[in-house]
């Protein structure tokens, strides 16, 4: 049936402006908990995650699930979420990209559970997820089979993710994503050199410059005063990077929604600029039980959680969430290994010379996969 088949390709479509609402709500969260830090997280993990667990929960658990991640099931059925997923897991799974990206689930639970078949089969066929059996009686071994796995998965990057299992602990849900992604233009490394990173108005610190004359796609928001700057990664991602005017950080996060994202995409035009974009690299770890609370997801973590759909009589509740992500920007590229390469640039007629884009002050940064839709990662430097 040839409907289904195009229904099926399209299915990670219907959930890409839920995950971006998600995505923005999300870091409004963060970013009020201290204007002043770094921001790193994937919206697309924490979005996958809950998802997945909504899969085993029932009544006002599930539908406070689906409010905070933004799926409005007037608009679609609860089914196409998890189809949405589905699909959405199998392309950027997919090993014939250019860019390295991995992502995943896994459930870790507790031997002496029963649990539904109905929920296990959800699991494994919509997210590919891994259920492994654990012994959380032994809580130290159990932690290191934890741990273990999570930086395997993330290639070293993420290490001792858990520090403690609470008693009583009978389920621990893991997404892990771990990307890396090489410049379609890779700056060359002899031209990094020190420069100055305005924090502040009063304080700068030492970064390492890289900088770029090429053509980029660049769009000058007036109103918001800011630059928008994409770099593209080989392989269908690109960064975003956003650079407020001094002083205009918060003006520009308040309107960071979904439109003015849109917006911003649709206007990009390629310009030749001087791009001067610093090394870094930063990493944020979030209590993601205290953020979504505020959200508005309060069953879930008391004793009023309903997850009758995961196993059988046992009152289930999740009792902490957490979440590390991590992030290198280098000549090369996203977390990657540097390579040191000549080229020459020709020379062209300009008449006027190219705008300096430099951030040397506080920007924010997304990254798109472009074949989904999906905000793999977004991140605000503060201080890089």
């Amino acid at each position: 049936d040839h409907s289904h088949v195009e229904g099926e390709n399209l299915a990670h479509m219907k959930i890409a402006p839920s995950n971006a609402e998600f995505a923005f709500r999300f870091y409004k969260q963060v970013t009020e908990e201290g204007r002043d830090k770094n921001v790193f997280f994937s919206p697309l993990s924490l979005s996958t995650a809950f998802a997945m667990l909504s899969l085993g929960a029932r009544s006002n658990t599930l539908s406070q699930l689906h409010k905070c991640l933004s799926f409005n099931l007037t608009e679609m059925e609860e089914q196409e979420i998890h189809w949405g997923f589905q699909r959405l897991l199998q392309l950027l799974n997919d090993t014939h990209r250019e860019i390295q990206l991995n992502m995943g689930n896994t459930l870790f639970i507790d031997d002496r559970l029963k649990l539904q078949k109905k929920f296990v089969d959800d699991v494994t066929n919509l997210y590919d997820s891994a259920v492994i059996p654990s012994d959380f009686q032994n809580s130290e071994r159990a932690l290191k089979v934890i741990n273990d796995y999570i930086k395997t998965k993330t290639h070293g990057k993420i290490v001792d993710l858990l520090k403690k299992l609470d008693e009583g602990t009978l389920m621990i849900l893991t997404n892990y994503v771990y990307f890396k992604g090489y410049w379609e233009e890779p700056f060359n490394a002899l031209l990094t050199e020190d420069d100055d990173f305005f924090v502040d108005a009063k304080n700068s610190v030492k970064v390492k410059m890289m900088q770029q004359r090429a053509a980029y796609n660049v769009h000058r928001d007036e109103n918001l005063s800011c630059w928008v700057v994409e770099i593209p990664y080989k392989g269908n991602a690109a960064a975003f990077f956003v650079l407020p005017d001094e002083g205009n950080m918060k003006q520009v996060e308040d309107a960071l929604l979904r439109d003015t994202v849109s917006n911003w995409s649709q206007s990009l035009e390629q310009r030749e600029i001087n791009l001067y974009l610093p090394k870094f690299s930063i990493s944020g770890s979030y209590d993601v039980k205290s953020l979504l609370v505020k959200m508005g997801v309060t069953d879930v973590f008391g004793n009023n959680a309903d997850f009758s759909g995961v196993a059988e009589n046992t009152l289930l509740e999740v009792s902490g969430a957490i979440h590390k992500a991590k992030v290198d920007v280098s000549e090369n590229g996203t977390e990657a290994a540097a390579v040191t390469m000549m080229f020459m640039v020709g020379a062209s007629q300009h008449f006027s010379p190219p705008p300096e884009i430099r951030f040397n002050r506080p920007f924010v940064m997304m990254i798109f996969d472009k074949g989904t839709y999906s905000i793999l990662f977004m991140g605000k430097i503060m201080n890089p």
